[in-house]
């Protein structure tokens, strides 16, 4: 194969690959350092890492999505739909975020029926819920809240805050004007509302199709992210 014959896009695709594997280097470094602060009892400088490891994991899951965003466009990402706990994917998912909602004190709940099983693509809807907390730790004052329920045919997956809630310019459009370009104040491109409103609705079940909704309210009055698949 020529160098023509390859497009930018993979091009992009390898380094982007190639930065998340050292980004992984870097994210299990900082743990250790962490963990080695929490030995000493070196709170000041384990407040400090804090932020910085929230940051790390939010540009490494930010990395995957684009890597899946690209394989879903060729059509070579092995999608996987079959039955799920839906309790052991957030457990699973909490794990992964532990640390950094320790660093800033955040209060997890979990709402959801030990028995509740449903049909998704695991990794998929794993880096929805990924995107929900990364989004809901930079909002919330102290807690966040899973819960998931079957409802209407439907599986709905709720991530909610106790923070001020989403601007009513977000709300008017379902989230679709943070998919529409780059927000510089803020640092925020839309790519977890793109990410996460796609791989919804790729899940199907005859004419029902996944959707990602946001709004205020829920059990704490902040931002809600809503996801239903069928």
């Amino acid at each position: 194969m020529t160098t023509e014959d390859i497009s930018f896009t993979d091009f992009i695709a390898s380094s982007i690959h190639d930065m998340k594997n050292s980004l992984n280097v870097q994210v299990n470094g900082l743990e250790t350092i962490a963990d080695a602060c929490r030995a000493r009892f070196d709170n000041d400088t384990l407040a400090a890492l804090g932020p910085i490891i929230h940051q790390a994991h939010r540009m490494n899951a930010n990395l995957i999505q684009l890597l899946s965003l690209y394989k879903l466009g060729k059509s070579i990402y092995p999608v996987d739909i079959a039955e799920q706990s839906v309790a052991d994917v957030i457990a699973e998912t909490l794990l992964h975020n532990r640390s950094v909602m320790e660093f800033k004190g955040i209060t997890m709940d979990v709402d959801c029926d030990e028995g509740c099983y449903w049909y998704f693509d695991r990794d998929l809807v794993t880096g929805i819920l990924l995107n929900a907390l990364n989004n809901a730790y930079s909002y919330t004052t102290d807690k966040i809240r899973i819960a998931a329920r079957i409802e209407g045919g439907f599986l709905e997956l709720r991530v909610e805050d106790n923070g001020r809630g989403y601007p009513d310019t977000m709300l008017q459009s379902d989230g679709m004007a943070a998919n529409k370009g780059v927000n510089f104040s803020s640092g925020s491109t839309g790519l977890g509302f793109y990410f996460s409103s796609r791989v919804a609705q790729m899940h199907k079940n005859g004419a029902r199709q996944g959707s990602l909704t946001i709004e205020n309210g829920g059990a704490y009055g902040g931002g809600c992210f809503v996801v239903r698949l069928p």
